[in-house]
């Protein structure tokens, strides 16, 4: 029988035990999550109705992102994602932009998908509760990415049964009105863009699939096929919650509501069902968290690999095959923020660096021949416009903030290489 590096038709220092539907569930998991159940609410405040524009350009540049995603996923089946592929195609200093933009970014929002979770579990424990949900996580993460993407179908599925639920109480309980729907209220351009970059953060985690590269069967075949069936299936998703929360309550209140789709569900004849939003919300914490986790730790696998990062987080577990000094220096760390900081602030600083990210990725998809692209250059150029675009346009404070980070990833690379010249002189 063929080993999984044979299958891979490429060697790998992790174990290759992912197929196309592990990977979409992953992909699902890091996609349909918490944002399903927020977004929402800060979208409807920056669109009102007219939130269904800001979602449709939400996808629209997700999905140009997708495109460069998969076919760099394909041509580099490495863990890393944009680390790797701005290294490959735009040089070290963008790839390691790419990678710190990533795990300062996702660090953020693993410690307040946690906070997210423990708040809708028990407001009193939320602490506790996080710091619980990360220490259990990290452990599943560490027997192997296997039981990861078993566990991510169990919580993928239970969300989605949260969501069928939510989603026909609005239209069987009477409190869906079509008027609500159209016409859409007044509002600028600035304000469905800016919907859209806080409904483009829901999207982002189908990139967790590209830094999941060596672990993957016959990456040049499955990531093409997982990333676009994912990104399309959440898209769906994503669409038909919208509309019934935008039905079922208004844009009003959805907007000034901490839990848009248990309101949208209140205001009807099957209210009881209400708490099926909350506790999908909290189980959906739990499936982002782990993608995360995961994607985070192979990240920093990656950058340490290649010595823009410790060395030591580079090792491998000889039993399970995961990066497990990364996974549990991740874990930690993530823990520690749950603990000690009310990171929910920290979302929008967490939006404009992961756009950042994928700009890193169009960018490098750009430069591909045209025997190594499998979708067209025009996708990649409007999928960096569209980043640049959304990031800009988010509220001042996560612009200021998230500039911030960037330049003090870009001083930290520059102080490495001029330390690294020096200790080689």
């Amino acid at each position: 029988m063929a080993s999984d590096e044979e299958k891979a038709g490429a060697p790998t220092r992790l174990a290759r035990r992912l197929g196309v539907v592990d990977a979409v569930a992953l992909g699902l998991g890091s996609m349909i999550g918490a944002g399903v159940f927020a977004a929402f609410g800060p979208a409807a405040r920056a669109a009102g109705n007219a939130l269904s524009l800001g979602l449709v350009v939400a996808a629209l540049v997700a999905y140009c992102n997708a495109t460069s995603s998969a076919q760099l996923a394909a041509l580099y089946p490495e863990s890393g994602g944009a680390y790797v592929y701005g290294q490959k195609r735009l040089g070290r200093f963008w790839g390691f932009m790419a990678g710190w933009s990533f795990v300062v970014g996702k660090l953020a929002s693993c410690a307040a998908m946690a906070m997210t979770f423990g708040s809708y579990a028990s407001p009193a424990l939320a602490r506790p509760l996080a710091v619980g949900a990360v220490s259990a996580l990290t452990l599943a993460s560490y027997l192997g990415v296997k039981k990861t993407a078993t566990l991510t179908k169990v919580i993928v599925s239970l969300v989605l049964l949260a969501l069928a639920l939510v989603v026909a109480a609005v239209w069987l309980g009477g409190a869906a009105r079509v008027g609500r729907l159209w016409p859409l209220e007044s509002v600028s351009a600035h304000g469905v863009l800016q919907s859209a970059g806080f409904l483009f953060f829901a999207f982002a985690g189908y990139a967790r699939l590209a830094t999941l590269g060596e672990e993957v069967i016959d990456p040049r075949r499955t990531i093409p096929r997982a990333i676009p069936l994912a990104l399309g299936l959440a898209l769906v998703v994503y669409a038909v919650v919208g509309v019934s929360a935008l039905a079922g309550a208004g844009a009003s209140a959805i907007a000034a509501s901490p839990a848009p789709l248990a309101t949208a569900v209140e205001g009807g004849r099957l209210a009881w069902l209400a708490p099926a939003a909350r506790i999908g919300a909290a189980v959906a914490s739990l499936g982002v968290l782990l993608s995360l986790l995961v994607g985070v730790s192979r990240t920093v696998f990656a950058m340490s690999a290649k010595r823009d990062l410790p060395r030591f987080f580079a090792a491998v577990h000889p039993r399970y095959r995961v990066p497990h000094r990364a996974e549990l220096a991740v874990g930690l760390l993530v823990a520690a923020l749950a603990a000690a900081v009310d990171i929910r602030s920290a979302i929008g600083f967490s939006s404009f660096t992961v756009l950042g990210y994928y700009a890193v990725t169009n960018a490098a998809a750009w430069t591909l021949r045209g025997d190594e692209r499998r979708w067209p250059r025009s996708l990649s150029g409007l999928g960096l416009v569209g980043c640049l675009t959304l990031a800009v346009m988010l509220p001042v404070t996560s612009v200021i903030g998230g500039a911030a980070l960037l330049v003090l990833g870009a001083s930290v690379y520059f102080v490495a290489r001029r330390i690294g010249a020096g200790q080689a002189a």
